[in-house]
């Protein structure tokens, strides 16, 4: 891992075409995440947290500015190459739990072992679940799961192939207080525990003072200051 900052984003603008219209999304934001630090990017629905977010994950390219994450600047690399650092760089956590219906916890996590080329390693599956709390989950099917199992298996999913980073996009955004509270608890763990990068994008002010260290808080597509915090 190179040394200075997991994420490092510079003067990073985005804009959207509707028509004949701009509509700025990012207004130059700069940012700083250190390996091993849980930030949370607090911001309300329009502030443009989203939009870095999926800049961030290399799932969209910003009009400006510029991005490197794990040493890696993503204006200079190519598609191939943005793609290959989402299998084994980043991991997404969505609000949408995104599994696959038709299988089962376990297989839809291990199908991400697959296309990261990490099959076999049996060790490390037996730690993230059991960390998770789900080993005695993993033959139920999706809608066999509660709203908090079926997000801690997509956070599973997420790191099983040990990326650099997890990127959590309002992940207790569809459950209700107790769910809640356990995904925020599994989230602090990978933290605490295995010292997991997490950049998690939330409007909830109480996750965000919960489990990061830090919080950083949009407003118009803009940085509008940052807290240190203990947990």
């Amino acid at each position: 891992m190179p040394d200075g900052p997991i994420i490092e984003v510079r003067n990073l603008k985005k804009v959207y075409r509707y028509g004949s219209v701009d509509v700025p999304a990012l207004r130059g934001v700069s940012l700083d995440v250190a390996a091993g630090e849980f930030m949370a990017v607090l911001g309300p629905s329009g502030s443009g947290k989203s939009t870095l977010f999926h800049i961030v994950g290399g799932l969209l390219a910003p009009s400006s500015g510029t991005v490197r994450v794990a040493g890696q600047d993503l204006g200079a690399v190519s598609d191939a190459q943005r793609t290959e650092m989402r299998k084994r760089t980043v991991g997404f956590v969505f609000q949408r739990f995104n599994l696959l219906s038709t299988l089962n916890a376990e297989e839809n996590i291990r199908i991400a072992q697959h296309i990261g080329g990490t099959q076999g390693d049996e060790e490390h599956f037996e730690h993230v679940t059991r960390i998770l709390g789900i080993r005695h989950r993993l033959r139920h099917k999706p809608h066999a799961l509660s709203g908090g199992e079926q997000q801690r298996v997509a956070i599973a999913r997420a790191i099983i192939n040990q990326p650099s980073i997890l990127l959590a996009d309002e992940p207790t955004g569809n459950l209700d207080s107790e769910n809640s509270l356990a995904v925020l608890d599994t989230l602090k763990t990978l933290n605490d525990s295995l010292g997991q990068t997490v950049l998690m994008i939330t409007h909830n002010p109480d996750a965000a003072r919960y489990c990061a260290s830090s919080t950083v808080r949009m407003k118009d597509g803009r940085i509008d200051g940052r807290d240190e915090q203990a947990t």
